[in-house]
């Protein structure tokens, strides 16, 4: 149980569950093969079976941590900062935006959209979730819709989500690690039939960096 000051700092967003931090290529959607610093948030319910990050989900596991802190080591390795999870928007990113930016940081977001959005962002990338689907404003300023595909199911619901994200988004269907060799000559074939959308692959694994 968290002391109670630290516990309002959270709900202020002044300090944050902060899984691990780390400078790495981007491995995955747009901005694929460009250097970040990725900071990941404790905490999600969103409950994906398929998650390769499942030890983020519980956020009393991750200690509290002030955004100076994240933000004082972020400016030492790059020009643009990753948000990621667990589910981010669990919390109020408003904060931790805002000191990025002073510190002239690009600042990009991968979230389900599940929860309001909060904070300021320069990159908006939107992967919904059957379980818990995203809110109105998430879809409304995604820069970027990526769909993980896990079955041949996947591909409705991508083009459902697809209907709902602004119209400026990039749309990115990416499969499922434990099932690539399966689905990705799956979703080969729908982009070419389909080509709206754009393959996205876990390029990070390939070449075994974080």
């Amino acid at each position: 149980m968290l002391e109670k000051h630290t516990q309002l700092a959270v709900e202020k967003g002044e300090m944050l569950p902060l899984m691990e931090e780390f400078y790495t290529i981007q491995g995955e959607g747009y901005h694929t093969g460009t250097a970040a610093y990725f900071v990941r948030i404790g905490g999600c319910d969103v409950g994906c079976h398929w998650c390769d990050v499942k030890e983020s989900w519980n956020a009393e596991l991750h200690p509290p941590t002030h955004i100076e802190k994240i933000v004082s080591n972020a400016k030492k390795y790059a020009e643009t900062v990753v948000v990621t999870g667990g589910e981010p928007l669990t919390w109020d990113m408003s904060q931790l935006t805002t000191k990025l930016k002073e510190a002239n940081l690009r600042v990009h977001i991968e979230t389900s959209g599940a929860y309001s959005v909060t904070g300021t962002w320069d990159w908006f990338c939107l992967s919904p979730k059957k379980t818990k689907l995203p809110v109105d404003d998430a879809y409304a300023i995604a820069d970027e819709l990526k769909v993980i595909i896990y079955n041949k199911h996947d591909f409705i619901f991508a083009e459902e989500q697809a209907e709902k994200v602004n119209n400026k988004a990039i749309l990115f269907l990416q499969p499922e690690w434990s099932k690539r060799d399966e689905i990705t000559p799956l979703i080969v074939d729908y982009v070419m039939s389909n080509p709206k959308w754009r393959v996205s692959l876990q390029t990070h694994k390939y070449l075994n960096i974080p």
